[in-house]
């Protein structure tokens, strides 16, 4: 089951916005050597994965709902 089940699409769209920027942010520290933590990175793609995956099926099933 997932946790973002019972978020909105807005509020979907915005944690992907914020987790997008963090892998962005994480990217530059890397190169910079400032970090040594690199699973997070992976992490980071993985909820991304996420969060996209539940607003595709929200929008085919919205889809689906009109046909």
């Amino acid at each position: 089951m997932s946790e973002y089940k019972n978020k909105t699409e807005k509020e979907i769209t915005k944690l992907l916005d914020e987790k997008r920027e963090a892998l962005r942010s994480f990217r530059f520290a890397i190169s910079g050597s400032k970090t040594r933590n690199v699973r997070e990175g992976r992490n980071g793609r993985k909820e991304i994965a996420r969060l996209m995956t539940e607003l595709a099926e929200r929008r085919r099933s919205r889809v689906a709902e009109k046909e």
